[in-house]
């Protein structure tokens, strides 16, 4: 340990900005801003600049920042116990607990729960299982799909162009698009040991398929005993007007694997997936496993969450605010045609489609020097992800924002 230059830097404080630009490593464009606390649908940065918070954290913060229901979950259940002894080989009241709440929440062919610590570690689970239990390795996802940065998950992301960059050829998997009942009906056949898509593409572009086309997907998949796993990591727990966006549909789509995380636990990691009975009885002692697994802490502060979203009747509530939501961004599509190409969106998860990446970084910045926070997305998007209780007057006070900031870059 270099003491002297420890000493020297204590004498010469920096800002969080300088430290966490001299120290860590950096994946991504940071805005500079440096949040140091937030509550219900706006954060604050050290100087006491204040803003309204259109981006829940990626679709994580459901019931906003600081919501007491989430940090007395907290304080309670650290009081008792933060880590089971021996992790998953104990029981534990808090598990089972969200079990007992979380499952009939499911779709009725989903019976069986593991809770995992992030979104990428459940679809990784859901992938390893998969090929485990139907004894084949190929996996078909759609371009523009996200379903995270693990190696398993990475080699279903995006496309091709993506996995190359960090992965041996995997020739097996592949891509079609996104919607494309014909494309998938012809990558499907009897080496498939999964297929694995989002309801609705979140990182793609907020995407939204035909109404049938999961419902023909899980039916192909039947037909070449192909395991379908749905990804509701980022449109599960009401972000799009019901607990699970497949169950939006009027045909049930029979998924055998669903994924869920970001909002399940409201701003805590923790993330689960749902299996089939038919899939649990194919899963062995030992297939699966992990440190921090539906921890004791992690369970309580979901369990407060998701106790909240059914109490409050959230699902409902998105579906109004929705109505409240679209119908001023269409009028700013009307205003600026020739910055707004596409206005897509269900419930409170909605995209502006621009004409390109620099028209994102200008509209994301003008916002930001307006003091709203919104999600800059590759391929030219604009991602509005609001918490789940925004009131009217903050709908409003956000788009008037977003206007100002269109009318900025406009000149």
């Amino acid at each position: 340990m270099n003491i002297e230059k420890t000493q020297q830097s204590e004498c010469q404080p920096r800002s969080t900005i300088q430290v966490e630009d001299e120290l860590g490593i950096q994946f991504c464009h940071r805005q500079s801003i440096a949040i140091e606390r937030g509550a219900g649908s706006y954060v604050w940065d050290e100087t006491g600049a204040k803003y309204l918070d259109f981006t829940s954290g990626w679709g994580v913060t459901c019931l906003g920042h600081s919501h007491p229901v989430i940090t007395d979950a907290i304080v309670q259940q650290a009081n008792k116990i933060i880590q089971n002894p021996n992790s998953g080989f104990t029981y534990s009241p808090a598990r089972a607990r969200l079990l007992s709440l979380l499952q009939p929440l499911l779709p009725d062919n989903l019976r069986k729960i593991y809770f995992a610590n992030s979104g990428s570690e459940a679809n990784d689970a859901a992938i390893k299982l998969a090929r485990k239990i139907t004894g084949k390795s190929k996996v078909v996802s759609s371009l523009g799909s996200f379903h995270g940065r693990t190696f398993n998950t990475l080699s279903i992301s995006l496309g091709e162009e993506n996995t190359a960059k960090f992965l041996p050829s995997l020739t097996e998997n592949c891509f079609v698009p996104f919607g494309d009942i014909e494309a998938i009906a012809k990558a499907i056949d009897k080496t498939t040991a999964a297929v694995i898509l989002e309801p609705i593409q979140g990182e793609g572009g907020v995407r939204i398929p035909h109404a049938d086309y999961l419902f023909e997907v899980a039916r192909l998949c039947k037909l070449n005993n192909a395991l379908l796993i749905i990804d509701e990591i980022q449109t599960g727990f009401c972000r799009t007007g019901s607990f699970f966006e497949i169950q939006n549909s009027d045909r049930v789509v029979a998924a055998d694997i669903l994924t869920m995380g970001k909002g399940i636990a409201g701003g805590f990691p923790f993330a689960g997936f749902a299996v089939t009975d038919e899939v649990s009885k194919s899963l062995n002692i030992g297939d699966h496993g992990g440190t921090f697994c539906g921890n004791p802490l992690g369970c309580a502060v979901a369990y407060a969450v998701v106790d909240f979203l059914i109490s409050h009747n959230i699902a409902e509530s998105v579906k109004q605010m929705a109505h409240h939501l679209e119908a001023p961004l269409q009028s700013l599509k009307a205003r600026y045609p020739h910055l707004i190409k596409k206005l897509r969106g269900r419930g409170l998860l909605w995209a502006l489609e621009l004409e390109d990446d620099t028209a994102v970084q200008a509209l994301t910045s003008a916002c930001l020097e307006l003091g709203l926070l919104i999600t800059p997305t590759r391929g030219g998007i604009v991602r509005l992800i609001p918490n789940l209780l925004i009131d009217l007057a903050q709908l409003n006070e956000g788009v008037a924002i977003l206007d100002r900031a269109l009318a900025k870059i406009n000149t």
